[in-house]
């Protein structure tokens, strides 16, 4: 099943039955319930599925793009902000110039595969993202 053929209104259950354990379940202030469906580390989507205090689907987004990434705010966005809104990253890397994790995302952008560096520091806070292409996509240029 893909999660976004699903109707809103479905219930719960019933999505859950065809879709399988989702990855998190995250509750909302509404007093609904928001399951993330990742497809990391080798696929390019994570799926928010919102659904109501009744359980009945709200709606579905794909929330891997630049605009949420964007959203996140540097000295502000913790990593459990991070991990409610993305999930679990594709890998968790470090490099010497930056102490701290940073939390590598692999998504689409205009059909270019790309992936998303979340800057984690030491003490859980997001400092910074950057992106770069997916360099297994790339091609060798003919000679």
């Amino acid at each position: 099943m893909v999660p976004q053929w699903q109707k809103p209104g479905m219930p719960q259950a019933e999505i859950e039955k065809g879709m399988g354990k989702p990855t998190l379940v995250v509750p909302l202030p509404d007093g609904g319930t928001r399951l993330l469906y990742s497809q990391q580390p080798a696929g390019q989507q994570v799926y928010h599925m919102d659904f109501d205090a009744q359980h009945r689907l709200v709606r579905v987004t794909q929330v891997l793009d630049t605009t949420h990434f964007f959203a996140l705010r540097n000295g502000v966005d913790t990593r459990d902000d991070v991990y409610r809104e993305f999930g679990p990253p594709a890998k968790v890397e470090k490099v010497y110039s930056f102490k701290g994790d940073i939390w590598t995302y692999r998504f689409m952008d205009n059909g270019n595969p790309r992936r998303a560096h979340v800057h984690i520091d030491p003490q859980g806070v997001v400092q910074k993202v950057m992106f770069t292409d997916e360099s297994m996509y790339l091609r060798e240029p003919r000679r």
